[in-house]
């Protein structure tokens, strides 16, 4: 794989324009937060990554730099939706996390089924 081919897997675009596709998405069991992407694109467990998630109605995406921690590979069991959960990185203090949070006020406690667990 070149340099260039590395450098476009390592940045993820993703766009959640519903609380509940943010609701299946959200990972808040793993420390300082993290997103469920679905993606076909093969990544490894610790991989980093770069996102620009665009939450509802944001202008602006949020940028936050994460990790690899979850996998979910084709024909999973359960059809659970093929793709990646990333864990938002220290660095960004929490800020994705919060804000991910205030969008699902009154949804966080539910047991509703998500893309992870």
């Amino acid at each position: 794989m070149t340099t260039e081919q590395q450098q476009r897997k390592g940045i993820i675009s993703l766009s959640i324009n519903d609380r509940a596709a943010l609701y299946t998405a959200y990972m808040p069991f793993v420390e300082n937060g993290g997103i469920f992407v679905p993606t076909s694109r093969s990544y490894d467990l610790g991989d980093h990554v770069f996102l620009l998630l665009r939450l509802m109605d944001a202008t602006d995406p949020l940028i936050a730099t994460a990790t690899v921690v979850w996998i979910t590979p084709t024909g999973a069991q359960g059809n659970k939706t093929e793709g990646i959960g990333i864990r938002f990185d220290e660095g960004d203090n929490g800020a994705t996390r919060v804000a991910i949070e205030e969008h699902l006020a009154g949804m966080l406690e539910s047991d509703r089924a998500t893309h992870t667990m």
